[in-house]
C-alpha cells in the first residue's frame, strides 16, 4: 500500500562506452552505474550496439560551481 503513494524516481538511461569510443552495453536505472565509462543518454536504441553513439544522444551533465571566495580583510 505505501508503494502506490510514495514517489519514486524516474528511470534513467545509460550507455557503456569502451576506449574505443563504441557503445557496448545499455542501462536502464534510477541512479548512475557506479563503474566507469557509463554515460547518460536520452533514450537508448540498440543500433548504437558496436557503434559510436549518435551526436544528441548523451545528456550533459549540469556542471554547478561553488561560489569564489574572497579573502577576507584583516
Amino acid at each position: 500500500m505505501r508503494r502506490l503513494f510514495s514517489h519514486s524516481r524516474p528511470m534513467r538511461h545509460f550507455a557503456l562506452i569502451d576506449a574505443q569510443g563504441l557503445c557496448c552495453a545499455l542501462r536502464q536505472m534510477q541512479e548512475h552505474p557506479g563503474q566507469a565509462g557509463w554515460v547518460e543518454v536520452r533514450e537508448p536504441q540498440l543500433s548504437w550496439l558496436g557503434a559510436p553513439l549518435p551526436a544528441g544522444a548523451r545528456i550533459t551533465p549540469v556542471v554547478t560551481h561553488a561560489r569564489a571566495t574572497r579573502p577576507l580583510a584583516a
